[in-house]
């Protein structure tokens, strides 16, 4: 790379949000770079990644787009059709089919190494500017463009800035965005189990008066846990024999699948809420973490991002020599998403917070209220669409 280059749109993070970013728009026949501080880990199948994703319907359709899709599908992309939700505390259970919305899948149990890999392919392919490794050290802009100096003294000059870089996001701390925390003082327990019973295409997910636990299913048998507990306990349990773990697991999930036994090493992962005050500054817009983080309980963390993609690809102009990518309807997208992010965040505490607790009131409303939301279905579509995207 010259020491001095310019591009339509740079995108700084190249994890799924990022990568999807750049593809997008390169797809869409602007000049684009990717900044990245490490080249990504090729997956591989004999050893699936831990973190995985339930991809909605909407943000696969963007997938399918970008011909990303497809190459995930055809690689290990298990479909689910059918979501159990039920209280330890009783009463009926929520049910989700997909026969019921007329759709062969609900949605599909993802890898993140996967998506990652097969989105980079797209990229290469694609011809956008891969700069890797490279670090933002300072970030500035004016009227006509954004300047970012790379950590090599290398500048590179783009007419709109896109930070998909996480959520300890440095492009947020160089356009002086706040991003206020809420530690839930939780931890997110995720491992690979086998279930003695067949787990039969449905992700399953027991509310507990410690947090919930979801399996996500990847197999006949095999399914991935978030289990959300206290910080503490999370700890004790990721560090335990594999004979405790294996048996809180089967009694948490109340039986429901038989024996539970782990299949892979645990890892766990702290749970917060983070929401940037603004998701413009100028000629820079924040995506993904960087913008949202919330909590895990509805699966929803990667969907948002690929909705903040899909949404801004709307917004933009159709490239040409004339076209200024950083234009007066990314205000409007920004204002959007935003309250879009912020409402699914306090509504999935909201969520996390009632369930969550062994107080006598909302024990004994928790069960019916489940019941009764299985038994309306046109309360039970809402919900679908809500959490599909659609």
């Amino acid at each position: 790379m010259n020491r001095r280059e310019g591009v339509d749109i740079a995108v700084v993070g190249g994890g799924v949000v990022g990568a999807a970013a750049a593809l997008a728009f390169a797809r869409d026949g602007w000049s684009v770079a990717l900044l990245e501080a490490r080249e990504p880990i090729a997956w591989r199948e004999a050893q699936p990644d831990l973190r995985v994703f339930a991809i909605a319907p909407d943000a696969m359709a963007l997938l399918d787009t970008l011909d990303a899709g497809t190459a995930v599908r055809a690689a290990r992309a298990p479909a689910y059709r059918r979501m159990e939700v039920w209280d330890a505390a009783g009463g009926g259970a929520l049910t989700f089919d997909a026969d019921r919305f007329a759709r062969r899948e609900l949605g599909w149990i993802v890898e993140n190494a996967l998506l990652v890999d097969r989105l980079w392919q797209g990229l290469r392919r694609e011809g956008v500017a891969l700069h890797v490794p490279a670090s933002v050290e300072a970030f500035e802009q004016d009227d006509t463009r954004a300047t970012l100096r790379l950590d090599d003294g290398r500048r590179l000059h783009a007419r709109l800035v896109i930070a998909a870089d996480g959520a300890a996001s440095s492009l947020r701390g160089f356009a002086g965005i706040d991003a206020p925390t809420h530690d839930y003082g939780q931890g997110g327990l995720v491992a690979y189990v086998d279930a003695e019973m067949p787990l039969q295409a449905t992700c399953y997910q027991r509310f507990l008066p410690t947090g919930p636990l979801a399996f996500l299913p990847v197999g006949a048998h095999r399914a991935s846990i978030v289990w959300t507990l206290p910080a503490d306990e999370a700890a004790r349990l990721r560090d335990s024999d594999e004979s405790t773990c294996a048996t809180a697991l089967t009694d948490s999930s109340g039986g429901r699948l038989g024996r539970v036994t782990l299949a892979s090493p645990r890892a766990v992962f702290p749970l917060r809420r983070q929401l940037a005050s603004a998701y413009r500054a100028g000629r820079l817009l924040l995506v993904g973490d960087a913008a949202h983080v919330v909590h895990p309980l509805a699966g929803q963390g990667v969907n948002l991002g690929l909705r903040d993609v899909a949404a801004l690809r709307a917004a933009l102009p159709r490239p040409g020599r004339d076209a200024d990518p950083s234009t007066s309807r990314l205000a409007r997208w920004a204002r959007e998403r935003r309250s879009m992010s912020a409402r699914a965040a306090y509504g999935f505490e909201a969520i996390n917070r009632g369930f969550s607790n062994d107080a006598l009131l909302p024990t004994m409303l928790r069960g019916p209220l489940l019941g009764l939301a299985g038994r309306l279905p046109p309360l039970q579509h809402l919900l679908w669409k809500e959490a599909a995207g659609l």
